[in-house]
């Protein structure tokens, strides 16, 4: 069966992304997120003007695979390296704000539900993350014929 885990992460981030843009409501870039860095290991604010929904994107397809997720897990998922310059690397966690509040946007949404171990994905999030995976798993089938079988 086709799924989120068999088709490419970032073919699936971007058409997520998309359909969240166009078709959930819900889901709208904070006023601060133009001016906010992705995490502690970034210099910059993200170049992207869309970056809002592709993190969104990014999360539902995480809760997907590896729900139930917490905060925490997805922090740490999120980030990196340090560049200092005297000090040596050390690795940092992502800031929680951003995470937290495009969580709250997918719940509200209907795509992500909270329980007491963490955060999973609902039968609505499960039926659009596996709709939209079975259409580019079929384009990429359109490219290569050996996938075709695999195709329900």
């Amino acid at each position: 069966m086709v799924n989120a885990k068999i088709v490419p992460p970032n073919m699936l981030i971007e058409e997520l992304a998309r359909y969240l843009k166009e078709n959930m409501k819900e889901i709208q870039p904070p006023e601060w997120a133009l001016y906010a860095k992705t995490g502690p290991s970034r210099e910059r604010v993200p170049s992207d003007p869309d970056w809002w929904y592709k993190r969104c994107a990014a999360l539902l397809r995480k809760v997907y695979i590896y729900g139930p997720v917490g905060l925490e897990r997805l922090r740490t998922a999120y980030g990196g390296r340090t560049k200092n310059t005297v000090k040596r690397k050390h690795f940092k966690k992502s800031g929680g704000s951003a995470i937290r509040k495009a969580l709250q946007q997918l719940e509200a949404a209907g795509l992500v539900a909270k329980t007491p171990k963490g955060r999973v994905i609902t039968d609505k999030g499960r039926s659009l993350v596996d709709r939209i995976a079975i259409t580019l798993f079929k384009k990429l089938a359109e490219e290569r014929p050996e996938l075709k079988k695999y195709i329900e």
